[in-house]
C-alpha cells in the first residue's frame, strides 16, 4: 500500500462512483479499479460492493476510508508545517536581551513576532548581561541576542549594530537636580554612583566610568548591581545616582527622575546571531527585532 492507493480510495469513498473518482484523480477507470482490488487482496477483505450504477462501501471499506482520511490529513498538516518551517514561519527561536533593552525593545519585538509569525515559538529571556548573552549564543542557549557589541570580535558571531543610545542620569526624584531639563555630568561629581557589575560581567560599567572621567571626575563611591531594574530601585531608595542608556526611561518607577545630559556619550546596541545561521525562523525574527529599533 502506498499513498497513491490511499488517495484513490479516499476519492472513491467520497464519489461512490468509479468514473467520477477516476476523473477527479486524473487516471483511467480500470487503473482505479485495479488499485482497489490490490488493497482488497492486501487486507483480505472486500472494501466495496460494486453495482452497475453505484459503489457502496462495506463495513471494512467505511473503516478503511476513515483511516485513509486520517493519514492523508496528517500528511497534509505535516507538509504545511514543513513549508512553514522552511519559510521561517514556524519553529522555535530563543532570544536574549540585555537589561536595558528588556523594557522597550523586547515587548515591541515580541508583539510583532506574535502578529507576523504566530506559528513561531518565541522563548524570551530578559535582564541579562552582555557577556552571559554572548556565552549563551555560542553554546546554543540563545539563537539571537541583543547586547552591547564592545570587544566582540569572535568570527563565530555576526553583529548588526541597531542604534546608538545616549546615556542619561537617573536621580532620586527629590534630588536637587531632578527638576532640570538637562544637566552637565560634572554636576554629579560628588555623588555616590550605582552601576552595573564591573569587569567581564557587564559592558556598561566601563562606559559609565569613561563618561565620568571625560567630565573630569571619578565617582566618590560605587555600588554595583546585576540588573538594571535593581539599579533604578536603588536610586529610588536614595543610595546614589546612575547613568543608563536612554531607553531605560521605559522602566517607569516611582521615586526616580530621568534627566538628559548636556553632552551625552553614547553606547551601541547590537543584534548578535551565530555566523552561518541556517534557521529561517531565526533570520525572520532577527529582521523583526531590527525593524523595531
Amino acid at each position: 500500500m502506498d499513498l497513491r492507493h490511499l488517495r484513490s480510495f479516499a476519492a472513491l469513498a467520497e464519489e461512490r462512483h468509479f468514473g467520477r473518482a477516476a476523473a477527479r484523480l486524473h487516471i483511467a477507470q480500470p487503473a482505479l479499479s485495479q488499485q482497489v482490488k490490490q488493497l482488497e487482496r492486501e487486507f483480505g477483505v472486500e472494501l466495496v460492493s460494486r453495482t452497475t450504477r453505484r459503489v457502496e462501501l462495506t463495513e471494512a471499506g467505511r473503516r478503511f476510508a476513515e483511516h485513509a482520511r486520517a493519514v492523508l490529513g496528517s500528511l497534509g498538516r505535516a507538509s504545511a508545517d514543513m513549508a512553514l518551517l522552511a519559510s521561517g514561519r514556524a519553529g522555535r527561536v530563543a532570544a536574549g536581551f540585555i537589561g536595558t533593552a528588556t523594557y522597550d525593545l523586547l515587548p515591541q519585538a515580541a508583539r510583532e513576532v506574535r502578529r507576523l509569525l504566530p506559528a513561531v515559538r518565541l522563548d524570551l529571556h530578559g535582564e541579562l548581561l552582555s557577556p552571559a548573552l554572548l556565552t549563551g549564543l555560542l553554546d546554543g542557549a540563545y539563537d539571537l541576542a541583543v547586547l552591547r557589541p564592545d570587544g566582540v570580535t569572535r568570527p563565530e558571531i555576526e553583529l548588526r549594530v541597531l542604534r546608538a543610545e545616549p546615556l542619561i542620569a537617573v536621580l532620586p526624584d527629590r534630588h536637587r537636580l531632578a527638576g532640570r531639563d538637562r544637566i552637565d555630568l560634572a554636576e554629579l561629581a560628588t555623588e555616590p554612583f550605582v552601576t552595573h557589575f564591573s569587569g567581564h560581567r557587564s559592558s556598561i560599567h566601563e562606559h559609565v566610568l569613561a563618561a565620568c572621567a571625560a567630565a573630569g571626575f571619578q565617582p566618590a563611591s560605587l555600588m554595583e548591581v546585576g540588573e538594571t531594574a535593581t539599579l533604578v530601585v536603588f536610586v529610588a531608595a536614595g543610595l546614589g545616582v546612575a547613568l543608563v542608556p536612554e531607553p531605560v526611561r521605559s522602566l517607569a518607577l516611582a521615586g526616580v527622575a530621568y534627566v538628559p545630559l548636556t553632552a551625552p556619550p553614547t553606547v551601541r546596541l547590537a543584534l548578535a546571531t551565530r555566523a552561518g545561521e541556517t534557521s529561517p525562523a531565526v533570520h525572520r525574527v532577527a529582521e523583526i527585532v531590527a525593524r523595531c529599533t
